[in-house]
């Protein structure tokens, strides 16, 4: 039809709808019309295509599927009360249609009536007790979808109630353990990791998506076997028939700018908008041109995507289009070196690199670890995060600029409040740790309860969850014999009054092995010392970046013995700390974590690095060799949960277990650990 004049199209369609009304139009002819004026960007003719035929064939046997497909178009056309009126309709006719109970519920949910969506998905999921394989999966859906949205309403244990059915019908089936799995981090529920007659401890450790393990274990060759493995299963292989891969265009010495690309669901109002604005406004135009591509919600009024906006040569919002359409548009650009920021964080949208659609692929700012995929090709950290002899945990090259950290020195602070406004006690020592619930651990809480009962007038000021994790940790507090009210958790607010409120306190307590990140420059950044304990992972090293850069290295610690008598002997002995907090003030303007000038000099540095490699032909290759039998060692060693081990004992426990591994079937050299059959 649409290749036609539209004298001739207008002419087709009314012979069709007359070929509806005498029920003349063959439900599978119907469907594909209608697809091809969906695809056409005729949605309104579909709909009134499906209408007709609805009103005429109402005694046709498949009528509850035309009343589906006409759901759906309803929906591309956000008629969203036409979309639920059709779907009420079909499950009418056939109340066991199983897609279109999933779909109602989640109209209802986006028309904000979420009670009833859950009331909807719970009806459908009671209707399936009695499991057939198509039940079954429509079951699983639903479970998901109601432990989805009672999680973003707030109903943590309802969530974890059906997110666990899910998990118990399909423990195989990795979505509905992620989300399980962060929900119990959350909520501080340890052990995190529980079982069933029916769900193994394995079947969650496959289950865990890279940035929680990052909460749960210092496991740095596991952490990367994660990632190859998440990627693999997430990203796989695209379809790149057509595709041209893009080769470099020689720019070195020419006088031509470089074209980089940040993509990023996080250009906003965020922990990493809040850190690149000023990177991005920073870079000097006459050597690169800033292009920045936003997959994120939509925004207005957001204050750091304007500056944003400001700073970048080019904004492309891609967050409504394919991963292809966005490959293709960042082709059109001509970018030579493509910058992921969202690594496997919310509303990545990995398989765009997948298409390798620039030259040179890195990974930079927004997750703490190796990406473990066959194309990003560099990543850029710091000595202190990743050590040269730790480089081989990561699949990229590693590139280093000062501190990994860049901060805005424009940001907003509003007035400080006092103690007694903020709820603190105005005479005690303030611990503080103001990291997200899902950082907190078991052992890292025990050891927050010895320097709480070391340190009588001291309080631990966290930042406050919902109120049943609260009081969770309060009732834990108890058990080990701290009183309860010496928990105290701060308010959400807004990043200026937030901001304002940490220099009450008097020591930041790191969490392990995922510490703070931007948490910890924010302290920095208002005179709060940090106190950090460094492991193996990116994550669980990050904080002590940010520590070293300020100037304060004393407070990195060396074991979690060493962090215990540290806080305990600072907050018995407040003149040294009175020490540390004023050679951190001396030190604010000056400090290696300050100077973004610096940091984005060298970043700039690194990029012209590349290019220059990829010039010459020389970008590295990630290798990734072994990593399915790294994946199969670290999963049994995550089973016996090792808190913190030293390095040297670490890589034992893996050569001993590939060295039987190779014993039972022989292993290939890998740059890691197994460097040959004598390691």
């Amino acid at each position: 039809m649409d290749h036609a004049p539209a004298q001739d199209n207008a002419s087709l369609f009314t012979a069709l709808l007359l070929r509806a009304r005498n029920q003349q139009l063959p439900l599978g002819e119907l469907f594909q019309v209608a697809e091809t004026l969906s695809a056409g960007g005729q949605r309104v003719l579909a709909a009134e295509l499906y209408k007709a035929w609805i009103a005429y064939n109402d005694s046709n046997p498949l009528l509850h599927f035309v009343y589906f497909n006409y759901s759906v178009t309803l929906r591309q056309m956000d008629d969203l009360a036409g979309s639920i009126q059709a779907l009420q309709a079909c499950l009418r006719i056939n109340p066991q249609f199983g897609q279109a109970h999933i779909n109602l519920g989640r109209a209802m949910e986006d028309s904000g009536l979420t009670l009833q969506a859950i009331q909807q998905w719970r009806a459908y999921a009671e209707q399936t007790a009695e499991i057939t394989a198509e039940r079954s999966s429509h079951r699983l859906m639903t479970l998901q979808h109601i432990g989805r949205v009672m999680e973003g309403a707030g109903l943590l244990e309802e969530a974890e109630t059906a997110l666990w059915q899910a998990i118990e019908l399909r423990p195989d089936k990795p979505e509905a353990g992620q989300h399980w799995l962060s929900l119990r981090q959350h909520q501080c529920k340890w052990p995190v990791i529980v079982t069933s007659e029916h769900v193994t401890a394995r079947n969650l450790v496959d289950a865990m998506s890279p940035l929680p393990l990052g909460c749960y274990s210092d496991d740095p060759l596991f952490q990367l076997a994660k990632a190859y493995r998440y990627n693999t299963f997430l990203v796989g292989r695209p379809d790149t028939t057509g595709f041209t891969r893009q080769t470099p265009r020689i720019k070195s010495g020419t006088g031509q700018r470089l074209r980089i690309g940040y993509v990023s669901s996080d250009l906003r109002d965020h922990a990493v908008g809040f850190a690149l604005r000023e990177v991005l406004e920073l870079h000097d135009k006459s050597q690169v041109e800033i292009f920045a591509y936003y997959c994120g919600e939509a925004r207005t009024g957001d204050a750091t995507q304007d500056r944003i906006k400001a700073a970048v040569d080019g904004w492309r919002d891609i967050a409504s289009i394919t991963d292809l359409q966005a490959a293709n548009q960042i082709v059109a650009d001509e970018i030579d070196i493509l910058v992921d920021v969202n690594g496997f964080t919310k509303h990545a949208r990995t398989k765009i690199f997948a298409y390798r659609p620039a030259p040179v692929i890195v990974a930079f700012c927004g997750y703490p670890g190796s990406m473990g995929s066959p194309y990003h090709q560099y990543l850029i950290a710091d000595d202190q995060i990743v050590p040269p002899e730790a480089e081989i945990y990561y699949t990229e090259k590693v590139l280093r600029i000062p501190c990994n950290q860049p901060i805005d020195r424009k940001r907003v602070i509003a007035k400080t409040p006092t103690r007694t406004e903020a709820g603190l006690p105005e005479d005690a020592f303030v611990f503080a740790c103001f990291n997200g619930m899902q950082k907190i651990t078991a052992p890292v809480f025990s050891r927050w309860m010895d320097i709480l009962l070391a340190t009588p007038n001291s309080v631990l000021w966290l930042l406050g969850g919902p109120d049943v994790v609260n009081q969770r940790l309060r009732t834990l507090a108890t058990e080990r014999g701290v009183a309860p009210e010496r928990l105290i958790f701060a308010p959400k607010a807004a990043n200026p009054h937030h901001l304002a409120r940490i220099a009450l306190a008097d020591l930041f307590l790191d969490t392990f092995p995922y510490g703070a990140h931007s948490t910890a420059a924010d302290a920095i950044t208002m005179g709060l010392p940090v106190l950090s304990l460094p492991g193996k992972t990116f994550a669980s090293r990050f904080c002590s970046s940010i520590v070293v850069a300020a100037g304060i290295p004393e407070l990195v610690c060396s074991s979690p013995n060493d962090y215990v008598a540290k806080a305990i002997t600072y907050a018995r002995n407040p003149a040294a700390l009175k020490v540390v907090r004023q050679s951190l003030q001396d030190q604010r303007d000056g400090s290696v974590l300050r100077d973004i000038p610096a940091l984005v000099r060298r970043l700039e540095e690194l990029f012209w690095q590349m290019q220059g490699e990829c010039e010459r032909g020389e970008t590295p290759v990630p290798d990734l060799t072994n990593l399915d039998v790294y994946y199969e060692i670290g999963a049994e060693l995550m089973l016996e949960n090792t808190d913190f081990q030293d390095e040297g004992t670490y890589r034992q426990r893996y050569l001993e277990k590939l060295a039987r591994w190779n014993e039972f079937s022989p292993l290939p050299r890998d740059p890691r650990l197994w460097t040959g059959p004598s390691a």
